[in-house]
């Protein structure tokens, strides 16, 4: 084992989190996905059944410190990267649940990396960019650096900055090393719940022959999740020690700009996928990820009308062999 990479994906059954474990099983790499969950659909979306049996699971509460460590410890975890978190929706309607959730299980992966210090090299995490506010709170037509001021207006944005606080403090008081990441809107087959996921049920809704609405308007930065998982692992195994945060960019589009690659994907959609125009998300237009480049170099970013046809196409494949059915995600 020496010298061999162990990663231990928390929220492995999220959308990113299955994103991330597909890809690093793809790699041969030594994969234990932790999760509250044993719904493992999305994976199976991703994965053929080769590779879904390399896939080393441990069902477990990242808000239970004694569990995660027990699963850092008997797969000799070298690299974390933390994903486990509940979706803007769901902190809105249960903060307290939301901060067990996004707070203590962050403070949970902190503690672990201390404890085991001798393992594990790296904690790399989710941040959001729900940590800033709305467009009009920075300056026009100028993404948002990293280091501009943060002004959440959701528990989630919150919750996602106290964590940002806390990476800080690991670093400073105890010397452990992290990068944090800030996604925007991550698009992509499995991207079924939260605030920012309407775009892609859109495409799967391409995909059947369904009428679907947008509840949202605006511009954003539209980031496929395979993209999102491979800057995540890559952040993993550069040489860096210290503790950052960092934009991701992602292809900044309108929403309007969005449903025009869906129905170039899918001409028979036409017309058949609308948005609200009134509605904008609480959150920049663009971002900046100067700093993310700075350190990693080369950051995967698929062209928006590319990562949209994969997506469409996947989810057709998946509709076509009964895998995925599409009026539970679009009712």
């Amino acid at each position: 084992m020496e010298g061999e990479e162990r990663f231990l994906v928390t929220g492995a059954l999220g959308c990113l989190g299955s994103w991330t474990v597909a890809s690093l099983v793809r790699e041969g790499i030594f994969t234990t996905a932790f999760d509250l969950s044993k719904d493992t659909y999305r994976l199976q979306y991703l994965l053929n059944k080769e590779e879904f049996s390399h896939v080393s699971f441990a069902q477990g509460d990242i808000t239970d410190l004694d569990d995660l460590d027990r699963v850092v410890t008997e797969n000799g975890i070298t690299h974390v990267i933390h994903l486990a978190a509940l979706q803007v929706p769901f902190c809105r309607a249960d903060p307290v649940a939301g901060a067990l959730v996004n707070v203590q299980g962050t403070l949970n992966v902190f503690e672990v990396a201390r404890l085991r210090r001798d393992i594990v090299k790296r904690v790399i995490f989710a941040s959001s960019a729900a940590v800033y506010g709305p467009q009009s709170e920075y300056a026009r037509d100028i993404p948002v650096p990293a280091s501009a001021i943060l002004r959440p207006n959701t528990h989630y944005g919150v919750y996602k900055q106290a964590n940002e606080g806390t990476a800080r403090m690991y670093w400073q008081n105890e010397g452990i090393s992290s990068i944090g990441l800030r996604p925007y809107i991550v698009y992509g087959v499995g991207r079924d719940q939260g605030l920012t996921s309407e775009t892609s049920k859109a495409m799967l809704a391409a995909a059947v022959d369904q009428k679907f609405h947008v509840s949202h308007g605006g511009r954003a930065d539209f980031q496929l999740a395979e993209d999102v998982a491979r800057t995540f692992i890559s952040c993993g195994r550069i040489e860096y020690e210290g503790t950052s945060v960092h934009n991701l960019r992602g292809n900044g589009a309108h929403v309007r700009d969005v449903i025009a690659a869906i129905e170039a994907a899918s001409p028979k959609s036409g017309g058949r996928i609308t948005f609200d125009e009134e509605t904008l998300l609480p959150f920049p237009d663009a971002l900046d990820d100067a700093s993310l480049v700075k350190i990693l170099g080369d950051v995967p970013g698929t062209p928006l009308q590319i990562g949209v046809q994969s997506t469409v196409e996947h989810f057709s494949r998946l509709a076509s062999t009964g895998q995925i059915d599409a009026k539970t995600f679009l009712s």
